[in-house]
């Protein structure tokens, strides 16, 4: 098999139906630069999301839940299973929310090689106070440090600088909890605990995530503030906050310190189990939305060779009597189709590359988002050799069949018709 002579036909024959050719070939481009540009787009706009909670949540979590004891009395005796109990239940063990141990148990964190870092956190509601307004919320003592370190916290500080908090009585508080309050940075907020502590903060930033349910709430302060104000020792801790090398090891890490520290544990999977369902229906419905338009585009490649062929029946009938075989026949029109596809393919990946970079510097400025400038574009080159790979098989396959078609002409019979 000459694959050099094929090429040529193939080449010559395209020429001939010029027109046919551009059509088919820019369809397959119209379709890989949507394709291109959507999956970019819609896996930008996931990575921003991505951003906003995920990267906000600690791979493992691990805490005290209030709760009450496991084994009640009246389960403790065979004797009682199948009676009839009135009293069934006593008072939920009061062993709070403070972690036991924590300083041991962050150490031996600290040195598992799976884990990036540790974050302990003081958690605990509050009531913010100013004038004659008062507004429930939360407070959160962080190890500064760690806490930039793991979730980057001072990307979402708008005023001031995370590093205050390491300042005595300083807190940073969230964008729409300073509006709610007329309060600005440098300002003073008074602060009743839920133990009846009264207390007066000195504002040192605003924080700005861009979600509404914890920016009216959320604040800042440093691990040893928290810790006074609640009136513990300085081993007080109600969370302690691990990020993993490996994020998608966390379930099984989650139950693994479950069962070492006798702790109540929260992976970020199942902590974001409906967010991350939301990324994925984007994700497949971008796809989708690429396949089809591939799909619609071989078509027009399976109509234009379907209608070449039936042109071209005394051409394909002289070149099977001049030798060539029909396998021969069959690869020169599959490489008609492969030259469309890749064609089509190239010039789709540069108008998708163009159109994504156009999306990129679109504005969009949303006072919920003040980390965001523009529209979000991921530049994946998977996402180009996923277009390119998939242009090359859709046009493969729909110039298969007229391919078989074009080989199984018989050259006497086409005479014969003349």
């Amino acid at each position: 098999m000459n694959f050099k002579l094929i090429l040529n036909i193939a080449l010559h024959l395209l020429q001939a139906r010029l027109k046919q050719t551009i059509v088919a070939a820019v369809g397959v481009t119209f379709s890989i630069a949507m394709f291109i540009s959507l999956v970019s787009f819609m896996n930008g706009l996931n990575d921003l999301l991505d951003g906003l909670m995920l990267n906000r949540t600690p791979h493992v979590l691990l805490y005290n839940e209030i709760k009450p004891s496991e084994k009640q009395p009246v389960f403790l005796s065979d004797a009682f299973k199948k009676n009839t109990n009135f009293i069934r239940s006593i008072k939920p063990k009061d062993r709070g929310k403070s972690i036991y141990n924590s300083k041991t148990i962050i150490a031996t964190l600290k040195q598992d090689p799976r884990v990036i870092d540790v974050a302990p956190k003081v958690t605990s509601p509050v009531f913010f106070n100013s004038g004659t307004i008062e507004i429930s919320g939360i407070i959160n003592g962080i190890d500064v440090l760690a806490e930039d370190k793991l979730f980057k916290i001072s990307d979402y500080i708008i005023e001031g600088k995370v590093a205050d908090l390491l300042q005595n009585n300083s807190i940073i508080i969230g964008k729409g909890l300073s509006d709610k309050m007329l309060l600005a940075k440098g300002d003073i907020i008074k602060i009743t605990t839920s133990k009846g502590t009264l207390a007066s903060l000195k504002i040192v930033g605003i924080s700005e995530i861009g979600i509404a349910e914890i920016d009216n709430v959320n604040s800042y302060t440093s691990l040893e503030t928290a810790q006074k104000l609640q009136g513990e020792p300085t081993n007080y801790i109600t969370d302690i906050q691990v990020n993993l090398y490996d994020m998608a090891s966390a379930p099984a890490v989650a139950k693994e310190f479950r069962a070492t520290f006798d702790l109540d544990t929260i992976d970020y999977q199942t902590a974001n189990s409906q967010f991350e369902t939301g990324s994925s229906v984007r994700s497949i419905i971008s796809y989708s939305v690429g396949v089809v338009l591939l799909i619609v585009a071989g078509f027009g490649i399976y109509n234009i060779l379907n209608m070449m062929i039936y042109e071209k029946m005394d051409s394909i009938a002289i070149l099977k009597a001049s030798g060539f075989s029909g396998n021969d026949v069959k690869w020169i029109f599959i490489s008609l189709s492969i030259i469309i596809g890749l064609t089509g393919g190239l010039f789709g990946l540069l108008f998708g590359y163009i159109f994504s970079s156009i999306i990129d510097i679109i504005p969009f400025e949303t006072a919920s988002l003040p980390t965001v400038k523009t529209y979000p574009i991921n530049y994946d080159p998977i996402y180009y050799g996923i277009g390119i790979t998939f242009a090359l098989f859709t046009t493969t396959i729909a110039g298969l069949f007229p391919a078989l078609k074009a080989s199984k002409v018989d050259p006497v019979e086409i005479i014969r018709g003349k």
